[in-house]
């Protein structure tokens, strides 16, 4: 049973879509376990570049299966526009296969949290704005609407009332926002129905059938381990479980199952939205890694916050996800740096602390200790093996590894599809 659960270790946009577009070919079904559309992932191919925010990126791959799981909070407008576009340049999408039991983002939460946040001012989260947050809590507090909802309009309109009962209350009397109307979100809702339907399924029996049949199964974390609702930076974390655990309860796939738990790495850390950030840097190298990088978020359209290696938060995510190995992203980023700091420790109230401290507020006032490494000029994106790695740059890899805690598999040395370069292979 080849069942993999591929994941970001750090705070999200670590590059998770290019290691899943690269593994695409070799695996039978790829799938979206969390998260909605306040994820972004980049993926090219040739010279083709392609934004996916709530499709498994395995959609790009023939032959593959792409599943949107039990547990992603699905907005049909942006579903259905993410598969115009891909359709319109000859991407074929009907192999497309959507949990019954996934969540609606309906109108009335994409409204509840941007009035939410903007009330917040100050304290404000740093959310995406989607509706993602208010669709979780609905989800928890039994209000929510399902996929499976959309085919019976009276179960439908039972469910939008009362959310809105209380949704209402709250945004007419809190936020002096109008009432919505129950009528007109029944209505919209059922717009989606007929074209939603041919992409429906039962997909834990059918991810557990593929399974059963030695199929090869990928599962996609849509943000980061520092960002998990649990075991992440809260409260400034997404509402749902980006960390291995969540493949299980997001895809229905029983943990006995998973073979191998693949964490990607930035060679840097970067991260969009509020909340600590310990090696966070607010100089030039900070600016270069910004715009050598690219880092603008791909859903969000945010600057990145960009600083040095944090092997304090890798090793805490090699040990909250059970890593068997790193995939390490854009090390051809840090091409031309003649020294490179990893932050190896933090200080915190003048002591050396070497792991992620449980306190929210120790965590808030860590300073890191950095380790400074020798940096190369060489041009790495054409190498093709490790061997082909100048000896610093082999050395930082060395030294990411060690302090990591997993082996790293693969290397990406440039955006492109082709240039990675694997150490280990992961099937």
């Amino acid at each position: 049973m080849p069942a993999l659960v591929l994941l970001g270790a750090q705070w999200g946009d670590e590059g998770k879509g290019k290691a899943t577009d690269l593994l695409g070919g070799s695996v039978d079904y790829v799938v979206r376990y969390q998260g909605g559309n306040n994820a972004g992932h980049t993926v090219v191919v040739g010279d083709q570049k392609y934004a996916l925010h709530l499709l498994p990126s395995g959609i790009l791959s023939p032959g593959c299966t792409p599943v949107i799981g039990n547990g992603v909070v699905v907005d049909p407008s942006v579903l259905f526009s993410e598969l115009n576009g891909l359709n319109e340049r000859g991407v074929d999408t009907s192999k497309l296969l959507i949990s019954g039991n996934a969540h609606i983002i309906t109108p009335y939460n994409v409204t509840v949290d941007k009035v939410t946040e903007r009330f917040l001012g100050k304290r404000k989260i740093g959310t995406t704005g989607r509706g993602i947050g208010p669709t979780y809590a609905d989800k928890i507090n039994r209000v929510g609407i399902r996929v499976q909802d959309l085919y019976d309009e009276s179960i439908l309109t039972q469910k939008v009332e009362a959310a809105l009962d209380v949704k209402n209350q709250i945004l007419t009397k809190l936020y002096n926002r109008r009432a919505i109307a129950v009528d007109q979100v029944v209505e919209e809702l059922l717009t989606y129905a007929d074209r939603l339907a041919p992409y429906v399924a039962d997909t834990v029996l059918v991810l557990n059938q593929a399974l059963e049949e030695d199929k090869v199964v990928l599962f996609e974390g849509g943000q980061g381990t520092l960002l998990d609702i649990d075991h992440g930076t809260y409260p400034f974390v997404t509402s749902s479980n980006p960390t291995a655990g969540g493949a299980c309860t997001g895809a229905g796939v029983g943990p006995t199952k998973i073979s191998r738990v693949i964490g990607i790495l930035k060679a840097y850390t970067t991260r969009v939205g509020a909340g600590p950030f310990p090696t966070e840097l607010f100089d030039e190298d900070g600016e270069a890694l910004r715009r050598i990088g690219g880092e603008k978020g791909v859903t969000t359209g945010r600057d990145r916050r960009c600083g040095w290696f944090d092997a304090v938060i890798a090793r805490y995510a090699t040990r909250v996800n059970g890593l068997t190995d790193f995939f390490l992203t854009k090390l051809d980023v840090l091409t031309g740096w003649e020294e490179i700091p990893v932050c190896v420790a933090y200080e915190i109230d003048g002591k050396r602390v070497e792991e992620l401290p449980y306190s929210q507020s120790d965590f808030h006032h860590a300073k890191p200790i950095y380790e400074t490494l020798p940096g190369w000029s060489e041009d790495i994106t054409k190498a093709k093996s490790f061997s082909d790695l100048p000896k610093n740059a082999q050395d930082y890899v060395k030294a990411l590894e060690e302090m990591s805690g997993a082996p790293i598999s693969a290397i990406g040395v440039g955006p492109g599809r082709d240039e990675t370069i694997e150490i280990n292979s992961f099937i």
